[in-house]
């Protein structure tokens, strides 16, 4: 399979930080965002990022940035849809997505979800960590997804669909599973942005 391209999910609306973009919070002198791009850029074969709005407020960054398509902010799934259009667009087998707001996202993400996809007719993987209640716990925004799907993504999210689990588990998808139980840890309150300057 060729390599991925990576897909930066920034189209959710915030409310517990009040709302605007929790991406363009500083983090250690850096916004959130550039810090996502900086672990993802290496790993996949060119960039994208979803987000709803006006798109100049993201013009520093020099990356696409494509809107949901589905109405109504249709959660994840919606972002991860517009990724596969675009990739569809870009001649690209699949994408790997990341969330703006979870800055310590393993470094190896791409090649252990690439790993994981091995011998599936549909590359779908999500990231997963070790749980002490659930046994495992999948972390839905960040997932390596098949162009292929896409139009029965776009059929699912019209007819109503919101949760990524209840899509990616009836195309029989994957889990890779990472150690750290702290590599995803996003920031969605003021509380969990002193918490990341303390994991700096």
């Amino acid at each position: 399979m060729k390599q991925p391209l990576g897909v930066i999910l920034a189209g959710g609306q915030a409310t517990r930080m009040g709302g605007g973009d929790k991406g363009l919070l500083a983090l250690g002198g850096q916004s959130l965002l550039s810090r996502v791009i900086d672990r993802l850029e290496p790993q996949v074969g060119g960039m994208a990022l979803n987000a709803n709005g006006e798109a100049a407020r993201f013009s520093g960054f020099d990356l696409p940035v494509l809107p949901d398509s589905i109405a109504g902010f249709a959660g994840p799934l919606a972002g991860v849809l517009a990724g596969l259009d675009w990739a569809a667009d870009q001649g690209a087998d699949a994408i790997v997505t990341a969330a703006a707001d979870t800055p310590f996202f393993p470094c190896d993400l791409v090649p252990q979800l690439l790993l994981h996809s091995e011998g599936m007719a549909h590359p779908l993987v999500l990231a997963a960590t070790p749980d002490a209640k659930r046994g495992q716990a999948r972390h839905p925004t960040f997932g390596l997804w098949p162009v292929a799907l896409r139009d029965d993504l776009r059929a699912a999210l019209q007819g109503g669909l919101r949760k990524v689990v209840m899509w990616t588990d009836q195309h029989g998808g994957r889990e890779a599973l990472f150690p750290d139980e702290a590599a995803f840890f996003n920031v969605n309150t003021p509380d969990d942005l002193a918490r990341a300057e303390e994991m700096l």
